[in-house]
């Protein structure tokens, strides 16, 4: 039996670095785990158009550290008035691997996202002619839906629908939390996969309770039941490969998770010490274990350039990386 077990260097697919005195804060940590991270839009403004992803990656690339081997895969954030005409753009770009669907008011910075998916339809059907990923946050924003609830009335409301409308269109239902989300995504049709975060793995929905109100560990999707990350956990450890690790790690200030005003949030190079104290320090420089280095199995977590299969994003098919 060999003595040492060999991890390639991972990918993160599903990042929120922000921009500015928080990009340059954070990207280095990152960087230094990760060999490549598909960087979410929701910037203030959002990443509507190729020329803004070029002018975000751009920064991205100078605030890494000197040397860093990092490559940003950017994403466009959807909109009504996303054309198809920019999705043409998008490809031949050469830097963009998907475009985001916010729906309008679900999470932070997604204001400007899509009110009415039927608004998007000539949009998504290029995005299917041309492999374009459709990466979707997965909640309902309907006030009389149970904020439990919010993922599983979204399946059935807008993602069953979309998947026999758009038969080859690629989805990618990000940060999955019950088992309703695993189900739907095991048993869905060929191009549908899922990310899955660490904190989902590790913690459910008591984790906000436990001694009082615990606003750390408050984030969008919030942490479910413990049945549900119990079907995580099984999807994440098993051979499918339509789940790979997104941590969705992105950067708050503190004052911003206060009782008073506690904005949804999760730094996933603090994750283990929010664990460890109900004080947590929320300064990134740590790496937690994550679900990309916990095993070593061939499951859904595999690194480098093997790790998703690159088929699903435009621009992993368009390069080897397998020097990580």
């Amino acid at each position: 039996m060999p003595d040492q077990l060999i991890l390639r260097r991972p990918d993160d697919w599903h990042l929120h670095l922000r921009d500015g005195a928080e990009l340059k804060s954070v990207v280095g940590y990152t960087a230094a785990r990760f060999a490549r991270a598909v960087v979410m839009p929701n910037l203030v403004p959002p990443v509507t158009t190729v020329a803004l992803a070029q002018a975000y990656r751009d920064r991205i690339l100078a605030a890494l550290p000197a040397g860093a081997p990092f490559e940003p895969l950017m994403t466009l954030y959807l909109t009504d008035a996303t054309t198809p005409a920019e999705i043409d753009v998008a490809l031949a770009s050469g830097i963009i691997c998907g475009v985001k669907l916010y729906p309008a008011g679900a999470t932070t910075h997604s204001e400007g996202g899509v009110t009415r998916i039927e608004r998007c339809h000539a949009t998504l059907e290029r995005m299917q002619q041309l492999g374009m990923p459709l990466q979707v946050h997965v909640e309902v924003t309907d006030p009389s839906v149970d904020v439990f609830e919010r993922e599983a009335r979204f399946i059935d409301r807008v993602l069953v629908p979309l998947t026999r409308r758009f038969t080859q269109l690629k989805i990618v239902f990000e940060h999955v939390t019950t088992r309703a989300a695993v189900e739907f995504v095991r048993g869905g049709r060929a191009g549908i996969a899922a990310t899955i975060t660490p904190q989902h793995l590790l913690e459910n929905r008591n984790a906000l309770f436990v001694g009082g109100l615990r606003p750390h560990y408050y984030c969008l999707p919030v942490l479910k039941s413990e049945s549900d990350r119990e079907a995580l956990v099984e999807a994440a450890t098993g051979a499918s490969a339509r789940v790979f690790l997104g941590t969705d790690s992105a950067p708050h200030a503190r004052a911003s998770s206060t009782p008073k005003s506690s904005t949804p949030r999760v730094t996933s190079s603090a994750w283990r010490d929010l664990r460890a104290s109900t004080e947590p320090t929320f300064t990134a420089g740590r790496a937690t274990r994550s679900a990309s280095g916990s095993s070593a199995s061939p499951g859904p977590y595999r690194s480098g350039s093997n790790s998703v299969q690159p088929s699903w994003f435009p621009i992993a098919r368009a390069r080897s990386l397998a020097g990580h």
